[in-house]
């Protein structure tokens, strides 16, 4: 069986806050580790701040949680109404990920920016 969690948030970095906090909180109904919780916390963060940007955007990101046994899936998608770059992660945030999650992807779906991190319980 699999929950589902939805949060739309403002498109701008103080509100970045409650995507990991959503994460952390679902996480830890899973029995993740503190390290795996925060793990996970530091990989929203990077992903979402390659959709936003450090400035942020106008608009907003929503965010699915899909709870899954043992594992925590996070999808975001920006809807933005300003112009901006396409999502792209550095080779830095890139590594970081792959050490920290499982799975994940940034791309730009039909001109939506979007991102899918999949983090296992140990």
């Amino acid at each position: 069986m699999t929950d589902e969690v939805r949060l739309a948030v403002p498109a701008t970095p103080e509100f970045v806050r409650l995507a990991r906090v959503t994460a952390a909180g679902l996480a830890s109904r899973l029995g993740f580790t503190f390290d795996d919780v925060d793990d996970l916390r530091i990989a929203i963060d990077e992903l979402c701040f390659a959709l936003i940007g450090s400035r942020g955007r106008i608009g907003t990101v929503q965010l699915t949680y899909h709870v899954q046994g043992d594992a925590l899936e996070v999808v975001g998608a920006g809807h933005f109404t300003d112009e901006g770059a396409p999502p792209m992660l550095n080779d830095f945030s890139g590594q970081i990920l792959d050490a920290l999650v499982d799975e994940h992807d940034l791309r730009a779906n039909g001109g939506v920016p979007e991102f899918r991190l999949l983090k296992r319980r140990p």
